[in-house]
Parts: structure tokens; sequence; C-alpha cells
């Protein structure tokens, strides 16, 4: 008998998660000499003839990545600029360039393409990043989607992978840790007078893209950067590296401080260590070499596995889109 044409028997995407749907996919994709780097960083790596290009794509869904009542087209511009350049930052990548792809309901406004398009360009031209071109396609009733794929360049280093963390080492973040988490919550609650600021991150970040290159120029040995929340990204990193990573909570302790106050103290560090959509950069650095200007220390590279925090394992963080 003839399996269904669709595939609809067995799991459903929301039974494996995001994980768990990439392990299904990556082993399907087809790979080849000119693949440096392929899934599974924060980016690609392709060799070209004049040298080597990053690549990197993430997309934007109306209702599971913005709510209208909360982010405007201009938001929604900034914010997608903002996640691709943090990607080829993570690898110590300089942005070259940006195509856009708009997928929307014939009867979506004009006005609000336009202020789509506003916000992009302005990230755009604020990163000093050209938008390429792109595409554009209709969608069903009430469908908004926006795909941006940025292309970097290494600029003749060596790219920062998730993979090179060496036990002894030190993990430090430059950026921000749970504003946007806590803009988030706050607009949940209904309390985004409160803090306008957070409010205004979560709506459209500005993470510190310019310190990837510097980072890999100090001698970063691995990168990533904060879009699922520091426990799981760092998390990453010591999945891909073969460590554990111990984050200090008085370290930690200012990050948290300046939450607090608006969202309360447990929710505050929930923000720290598991909001997503930061965007900072984290980044291991060997002992003893110094940290570049503007990064931080917020703990250290050990033998083991996972990710600790005052004695207890880090698990879970950010949005997973199939698992929640």
């Amino acid at each position: 008998m003839l399996e269904e044409r669709g595939g609809t028997g067995g799991p459903l995407l929301g039974d494996l998660g995001e994980d768990g749907l990439l392990s299904v996919i990556f082993p399907l994709l087809p790979s080849g000499p000119g693949v440096l780097i392929g899934p599974g960083d924060d980016t690609a790596l392709l060799s070209t003839p004049g040298g080597s290009v990053l690549a990197t794509t993430d997309a934007m869904v109306r209702g599971r990545d913005w709510l209208d009542q909360w982010s405007s087209g201009m938001d929604v511009g900034v914010k997608t600029v903002a996640q691709n350049l943090a990607d080829i930052a993570a690898m110590g990548g300089v942005p070259s360039g940006l195509l856009v792809t708009l997928i929307a309901d014939p009867a979506t406004p004009l006005a609000w393409a336009r202020d789509f398009t506003t916000g992009l360009a302005h990230a755009a031209a604020e990163a000093g990043v050209p938008v390429l071109g792109g595409d554009l396609s209709s969608a069903p009733q009430g469908v908004l989607v926006i795909s941006v794929t940025a292309l970097g360049d290494c600029c003749g280093r060596e790219p920062v992978t998730r993979s090179g963390a060496h036990t002894g080492e030190v993990v430090a973040v430059c950026g921000s840790l749970g504003h946007s988490a806590a803009g988030l919550l706050l607009l949940q609650r209904d309390q985004g007078a409160l803090a306008p600021e957070l409010v205004d991150y979560h709506r459209a970040p500005r993470p510190p893209h310019q310190q990837g290159p510097l980072a890999a120029s100090a001698g970063a040995t691995a990168m990533i950067d904060i879009s699922d929340g520091l426990g799981r990204d760092a998390g990453r990193i010591a999945a891909a590296s073969g460590v554990r990573i111990e984050l200090d909570e008085q370290l930690l302790g200012d990050d948290v401080a300046a939450l607090a106050h608006v969202v309360g103290q447990d929710d505050a560090w929930r923000c720290v260590t598991a909001g997503g959509e930061e965007h900072s950069l984290l980044a291991c650095f060997p002992s003893g070499a110094g940290l570049p200007v503007g990064w931080r220390k917020i703990g250290l590279v050990v033998d083991g596995s996972g990710v600790m925090l005052g004695g207890s394992l880090v698990v879970g963080g950010g949005w997973d889109h199939f698992g929640g």
C-alpha cells in the first residue's frame, strides 16, 4: 500500500519541538565542497572564488513573533534587521547585504508595508548594510510574514563558532540581559508605562552587532547571540564545545536588580537567565587575556556538560516555535 503523499502519519512537529525537528531534517540536507560551516551554528560559511561569505536567515510571523497591538511596522522592520545582524556578529563577521521577503495578505494596508520598510531601511542604514533585493508573495487572509537573509564577511579572520570553548576560559556578555523579556512581560500585564525603555527594547532591539568582530579580534574562542535566553544559548556553546558553563549569580546581580523593581525579583531572574530576543552577544575568552571594552564577565568554562547557576542545572528558556 502506498504511503499517503502528505506524510500525515506519525509524530507532529509539536511533539518534537525545534531541536527534535532539526535532528530529523539536518541529516536529510545535501552539502557540498564549498560548505565550510553548514547547519547548526549562527550562520553558514560558504567558500567563494574570492574568499568566503557568511549567510543566515530569520523569519517573523504576525501573531507569533509580534502582535500588531504592541508593535508597529517600523518596530518589526528594526527587529528583523537586528536579529539577522546579531547572527552575523556572533560569527565575528561584518554584514555585507540583506535580502528581504514580504509575504502578505493582499488586504494588508500599504501604510504598514511602508512603515515596515522605513524601519528596516533605517536600521540597515544605521548599520551600514545595503538592502540587495528580495521577494514579494501574497498570502491567505490575515497572514503576514517577513523573512530576511543576511550576508556577511569575516574580513580575513577565522569565524568564531559555538564549538571552540575550552575549560578555564572566561564567559562574558556584551549588551543587556533580560530587557526584551521584561518588556514583553510588562506588555502582557498591561504595565508598559512602568518601564517604557524595556518595552521599546522588546519591540525594536538594538544589539551590539559591531562588537562581534572586535570580540573575534580579541581572541574569542566561541560566540553566540542570545536569541533564546542566556541559559539555553550558553547550553548550545557548552554542547558544541563539550564543556560546562557555570554562570555566576553574583556577577548577574546587577542585571537582575535593573529589572526587579518593575517585574519582581523572581521574574527578573527568569528574564535574565531565560528571556529570549535579547540578541546581546555571549562569548568565551582565554583566561588572563583581558576582555574587550564593553564586555563583562558572567561565568567560567569548566569540565562537564550543560549550564549551571547557583549549583542547579539551567534548562529551558526562550521560545520554541513548536514546543512552546
